[in-house]
């Protein structure tokens, strides 16, 4: 295929307004479309109603160690919740609490906790310190960048790679004691899909950083959000930082958010022993227990590993065919020379870079045909895309023939704006 860059001045004008034809006629319908959160479509969560289905009698209100989980009490989770994440994360029972029902919450509260205290190694609190700096890989995820940017820190954008972030720019930046943390997507990566390699992991468990107190935000949100049986592996950065001495290093996360329920799943922090200890004081001050109620339905409901892994599959149906659709309706972009994208094998995103210089005028023509998409800038820090190039696909809210209709949109569009660029150089 020739490719537009190719184009003479005529073949341009005669495409672009071919293009425009589609277009206007697509706007003339007036449909309301929405590709901008990655959020579950409502027959996705049908599929978890069982959850919510029963009444509990009171001889179901207690946990297997006898707790009553209609009462206070118990800072970091019933045994049954720890022993599921354990078994679905692969991460040790004993480095687990379990929180309420927003990882988020817990990240933000985890950096809070730094600002006021400090972490183990830490001379003094963060908040004492000037200059802090925080790393964070992009195009990545932009309620990260928000709340480190919101609480101070000076963001250091680090590109993203197929087998997880330019580890060569992440190890020079450590070397630096202002650099406190990165935040780290591991497997299908907020939003480009990509799953560190084991290489990228030991690196980022074993690296040297000047900072004693550094800290990586492991935000393990789509640990079982598969798209088919196949998977990629993803490596315990928890057994590679105890090889190097580095435990301590790890702040992990995730939550069934997008297992069962969004606004109502539960969300887990896992930390070294002696992390964990630490925490807990501040923690019991902070509340007297979280919902175990919530996390007892849970429980009875996943009965382990494999019953997770069986719900995963069934939301998959749902979620690989929206995929699917993005897909085919991008690979109208294909050897045209105007834009690339990922292919993930599971998560939530499908990352779209245009051609350099566009995406903000692909975002405004998907708005005037009546698509919402996520803003242009959201995947970097400051909200800020250096090149101008970068979408974050969503595709999992929208039916089926609505997210059909809106990537066939967003790739006319998106050559659309191309042919604009060229026409106008």
């Amino acid at each position: 295929m020739k490719k537009y860059s190719e184009y003479s001045k005529e073949e341009l004008q005669k495409e672009y307004d071919a293009l425009k034809k589609e277009y206007d006629e697509y706007k003339k319908s007036g449909k309301k479309l929405d590709l901008s959160r990655g959020k579950p479509n409502s027959d996705q969560l049908d599929i978890s109603l069982p959850l919510l289905s029963e009444a509990r009698p009171r001889e179901k209100c207690f946990s297997e160690n006898g707790v009553d989980c209609r009462n206070y009490g118990v800072l970091d989770g019933i045994p049954e919740m720890k022993k599921l994440f354990s078994d679905f994360l692969g991460v040790k029972t004993e480095y687990i609490a379990v929180g309420g029902n927003s990882s988020l919450q817990l990240m933000y509260d985890a950096l809070s906790r730094a600002m006021l205290f400090g972490v183990l190694g830490s001379e003094r609190p963060w908040c004492k310190e000037e200059g802090l700096k925080w790393i964070c890989v992009v195009p990545g995820y932009d309620r990260h960048f928000k709340m480190t940017e919101y609480l101070g820190f000076e963001l250091l954008s680090v590109p993203m790679t197929p087998i997880g972030p330019d580890m060569d720019m992440v190890e020079e930046l450590v070397k630096d004691p202002k650099v406190k943390g990165i935040w780290c997507v591991p497997k299908y990566s907020n939003p480009t899909g990509n799953t560190y390699s084991d290489d990228t992991v030991r690196r980022l468990a074993s690296m040297k950083c000047a900072a004693p107190d550094f800290r990586i935000m492991w935000d393990n949100a789509y640990a079982v959000h598969d798209l088919g049986e196949e998977t990629d592996h993803l490596l315990d950065i928890f057994d590679e930082a105890e090889k190097f001495g580095n435990l301590d290093r790890i702040f992990y996360f995730s939550s069934t958010s997008k297992i069962t329920f969004p606004g109502a799943g539960v969300a887990m922090m896992a930390a070294s022993p002696a992390n964990l200890k630490q925490i807990s004081k501040y923690l019991g001050v902070q509340t007297i227990g979280y919902d175990k109620l919530n996390q007892l339905r849970h429980t009875t409901y996943f009965k382990d590993k494999e019953a997770v892994h069986k719900h995963m599959m069934k939301l998959a149906e749902f979620i690989g065919r929206k995929f699917d659709i993005t897909l085919e309706s991008l690979s109208v972009l294909d050897g045209l020379g105007i834009a690339s994208w990922t292919k993930p094998r599971g998560g939530y995103f499908i990352s779209l870079d245009v051609l350099p210089g566009t995406a903000k005028r692909v975002y405004e023509l998907m708005q005037e045909a009546g698509v919402t998409l996520t803003a242009v800038g959201a995947t970097y820090p400051y909200g800020v895309d250096p090149e101008d190039k970068n979408l974050r696909i969503a595709p999992t809210y929208p039916t089926d023939d609505e997210i059909e209709i809106a990537t066939k949109i967003l790739a006319l569009t998106t050559r659309m704006a191309a042919l604009e660029k060229y026409m106008a150089s």
